[in-house]
């Protein structure tokens, strides 16, 4: 069954041959039919709607070896982000709301960085983020890596108050505060499947 959502938009799951079952969206604002697959949330389709569902059905079975790959794909990266997420412990929200912005702000006061409005949330793309206004956005699971990179991801949005791009200024500005950044940088790596992890499945594992 498809339902109606707000904006001319519709979704439930379409059943192909071999495939099983995908999680289906119609749009009135989408031109052309589109294959996605995101961890957790799986391969999904979404098509214009004026598109029948045999055609859309007809679509996805001619893709179906991407299909499998990209479920084969998926579900490594789930198993990695959930065994890493299990190995560090679950997600804190209370703990995180409380640390975080207090060890922000610590830094910003021994680096004289001035900091607009700070909030915690559980993100899945990003560990941080700075407004145009130095408002710091930062993600409840900075709380599971080392201390060491958690300073390295504060200070890297703490620079982006003075600096709002990736340039050779910032980093000019957070190896001056900061000279291991590279570094740290690099083994940041080993921790970005935390970001897939949904906020439900962190706090749990």
């Amino acid at each position: 069954m498809v339902k109606r959502r707000g904006g001319g938009e519709e979704g439930g799951v379409l059943r192909v041959a071999g495939l099983g079952e995908l999680p289906f969206v119609r749009s009135a604002r989408r031109r052309r039919l589109v294959l996605t697959a995101r961890p957790f949330a799986g391969v999904r389709v979404a098509a214009p709607l004026a598109v029948c569902r045999d055609e859309v059905a007809d679509f996805v079975g001619r893709r179906a070896a991407w299909v499998d790959g990209q479920r084969q794909r998926l579900a490594l990266l789930e198993a990695k982000a959930l065994a890493l997420c299990s190995k560090l412990g679950p997600v804190d929200g209370q703990a995180a709301r409380r640390l975080l912005p207090a060890r922000l702000r610590e830094l910003a006061a021994r680096h004289g960085f001035q900091v607009g409005r700070v909030t915690v949330r559980n993100q899945r793309c990003r560990w941080g983020s700075c407004s145009a206004r130095n408002d710091i956005s930062l993600n409840a699971k900075l709380l599971l890596l080392p201390d060491e990179l958690r300073d390295f991801v504060l200070l890297h949005e703490l620079v982006h108050t003075r600096v709002k791009n990736h340039g050779p200024a910032f980093w000019a500005e957070l190896l001056a505060v900061l000279p291991e950044a590279r570094l740290l940088h690099q083994r940041m790596q080993d921790y970005g499947p935390l970001l897939l992890v949904p906020p439900s499945l962190a706090a749990g594992a």
